[in-house]
């Protein structure tokens, strides 16, 4: 009888482990989109094939988005062409008045895309149960177009977010 109660245990942690895995927003091909920015231009994902693109879903009114917002202005030079930045808004509440606003406090170079929540809802294999999402939210994209990392909100506050980033651009980065 023990044995068959360590062995049920025993799949049941897998069967967990690949539920969590199942779950999971990275290690997974980046769902497509073709989004318009402020000036009316579409962001299409393919677009960014054969680069790394980091996709940050943020709102205009969050104060840890102008954070990372400041963070990838800064490494953004340093990576130069093989690296793009497109960030992400829902609209509403954004809209193009708080992205401009947003666009001219943080001196952002890279585009504003706007969101009516469908892309928010791939990425974040949002479901009834749990329908919303934390922001800053940034996915890494590898230049195949696979999602290959992603950090919540509290990870991009971690004093050891932006080596872990540089780390995984330059390839020397650890699986977790």
């Amino acid at each position: 009888m023990r044995r068959s109660a360590l062995l049920f245990a025993a799949a049941l942690a897998m069967l967990s482990a690949s539920f969590i895995h199942a779950q999971s927003l990275s290690g997974r091909r980046a769902p497509s989109f073709s989004l318009p920015d402020s000036a009316f231009t579409q962001h299409d994902i393919l677009d960014y094939r054969g680069k790394w693109l980091l996709l940050d879903f943020m709102r205009t009114d969050c104060p840890h988005c102008k954070a990372l917002t400041q963070l990838l202005e800064t490494k953004k030079a340093a990576w130069g062409s093989r690296v793009a930045v497109l960030s992400v808004v829902i609209a509403p509440p954004d809209n193009q008045a708080t992205v401009a606003k947003y666009i001219t406090e943080t001196k952002l170079t890279n585009a504003i895309a706007f969101d009516s929540g469908q892309v928010a809802l791939s990425y974040f294999k949002a479901t009834p149960a749990k329908p919303a999402f934390d922001t800053p939210h940034l996915f890494a994209i590898n230049p195949q177009g696979m999602i290959v990392r992603d950090w919540a909100q509290l990870q991009v506050e971690d004093a050891g977010f932006p080596a872990e980033l540089e780390n995984l651009i330059a390839g020397t980065s650890k699986k977790k």
